[in-house]
């Protein structure tokens, strides 16, 4: 049986109550309406959204179908969208509960269920567990009631906005002068990211056609991910071709958002964390008085450095925006080094890749006025707080008992040494409070390693960060080779941890 685990369900297109199908979403929904019932939200107003993969039209009607017959006051969505704009919706309309069907990055052969209760945040435990419960005792067949789709002005909404993000910063004449890259990869966040651009001011916006329309087969790229090597491919090619200033490119569901930029070496994306940061200092800009920024305890840790230079408080939690949402009052900006981005939390209280878009289109406009670009930043952040070169490894296993078994070993046996440097050794699993979890921290004065089993995929994943000071601008070349140099023997040494 499919569990509720990051917010909802998620799992393969096939029969059975391991799958996904109408029956498991049929369930899901009966139960969690009479959770919400259990909780004096019944008649309450719930929003029904879906992305464009196999099954969402199907599941999502199941879905509104049922809360209408449950008593709920349902707003469904007629047209596919994006996820943020359902987590938009429940804050907007001030819903008990929002559901979106989508499997975000996943491949084409998957499709979930993703939650929203009142707030517009992901649930967290007990209520996954208590709503499986729920599940468990549901009575087929479930009572379904037909339901006209609606709420269309809700996405205008949305949209005006994510294009009031930009605010007192810059002006109209210099978002023009920026020529945008775009791809959707096949999703369903193409359409509405040009509209937000254009109604933002950035009207100069070349999309990948390969890729713009939605297309649940995803047949351009292996995996739908823009961290995937050569999911970007195409747009990196069209951003070189137009000579654009940046490129975007949105997972399936546009929850998610990577940058490309142009260097000395041709175009390149940045890694999450490099986003983050440069997300984090733009947020800061204009943030009210006592404000707070957070990310996840394997993000890098320039931004818990930059936060206070910016008269900004600082939080980590465990990795996900169910935990980033709560990370406290106050919060202006979050961030995971998974390209998720949350830059407008009092509309939005999770990652939105299509506000971040804007928002990071916006900031190149800034620099571009200036005589400045992305890679110039994060230079001048190389200098201010040392130079910090991350990297990731990630081990495809036979199954998620290996990659537990890998972790436990290494627990009961933590090494002293990493690349001939001792390391000091955090367990996780031992903290007490809201950051227990079940990941290792190794750490050294140069750098920083994290290793967790995935919590969704049978892999063992590491995160890594190498530290370096660096005097000025004319060291720099120099600090990053060796850091290069460094962050290799780290990799080296996470490789191993596989199987033979």
């Amino acid at each position: 049986m499919l569990r509720f685990g990051t917010a909802g369900l998620r799992g393969p297109l096939r029969e059975g109550p391991d799958g996904m199908n109408v029956t498991t979403v049929s369930r899901a929904s009966a139960g969690l309406a009479d959770w919400l019932r259990a909780r004096c939200l019944g008649g309450g107003a719930v929003v029904v959204g879906r992305d464009a993969r196999h099954g969402s039209a199907e599941f999502a009607a199941a879905t509104a179908e049922i809360f209408t017959a449950a008593g709920f006051s349902v707003t469904c969505l007629p047209e596919p969208v994006p996820t943020p704009v359902v987590a938009f919706a429940v804050r907007e309309l001030k819903a008990v509960a929002g559901v979106q069907i989508t499997a975000s990055h996943n491949p084409p052969a998957d499709n979930g269920y993703k939650v929203y209760l009142d707030g517009g945040s992901q649930l967290i435990a007990p209520a996954d567990t208590e709503i499986e419960q729920y599940i468990e005792k549901v009575a087929e067949p479930v009572e379904r009631q037909p339901v006209s789709p609606s709420g269309g002005v809700v996405v205008d909404r949305y949209l005006e906005r994510v294009a009031a993000l930009p605010g007192v910063l810059g002006g109209p004449g210099e978002r023009a002068t920026v020529r945008v890259a775009l791809t959707a990869l096949h999703g369903v966040g193409g359409e509405l990211a040009v509209r937000a651009l254009h109604a933002a001011g950035f009207t100069d916006v070349h999309v990948v056609d390969e890729q713009f329309t939605p297309d649940p087969d995803f047949p351009t790229v292996a995996f739908p991910n823009p961290e995937e090597p050569g999911a970007t491919d195409l747009l990196l090619a069209l951003a070189d071709r137009v000579g654009a200033d940046v490129a975007i490119a949105l997972d399936p569901d546009a929850d998610r958002c990577a940058v490309g930029v142009p260097g000395p070496h041709g175009w390149r994306m940045l890694r999450g964390d490099e986003t983050g940061v440069l997300l984090a200092d733009y947020v800061l800009r204009t943030a009210t008085a006592d404000p707070l920024v957070a990310t996840t305890i394997v993000s890098s840790r320039l931004l818990s450095k930059l936060a206070p230079a910016r008269s900004a408080r600082y939080a980590e939690t465990l990795t996900g925006f169910k935990w980033l949402a709560r990370a406290g009052d106050g919060l202006v900006y979050a961030y995971e080094e998974a390209i998720g981005h949350c830059v407008d939390p009092a509309t939005v209280r999770d990652k939105d890749g299509i506000s971040a878009a804007v928002a990071a289109t916006d900031l190149v406009a800034l620099l571009k006025a200036d005589g400045r670009d992305l890679l110039d930043e994060l230079d001048s952040y190389a200098v201010e707080f040392g130079l910090h070169v991350g990297g990731q490894v990630s081990l495809r296993l036979p199954d998620q008992a290996t990659a537990t078994t890998i972790v436990a070993a290494l627990r009961a046996t933590p090494p002293a040494e990493i690349a001939g440097t001792p390391v000091r050794f955090t367990d996780q699993a031992q903290v007490r409070g809201r950051l227990r979890t079940d990941a290792l921290i190794f750490e050294a004065d140069d750098f920083r390693i994290v290793v967790r089993p995935s919590g969704t995929e049978p892999k063992l994943k590491c995160y890594l960060e190498v530290f370096a000071p660096v005097a000025d601008l004319a060291d720099l070349a120099a600090a990053r080779v060796a850091a290069t140099a460094r962050l290799g023997e780290l990799i080296s040494f996470c490789e191993a941890l596989g199987p033979a």
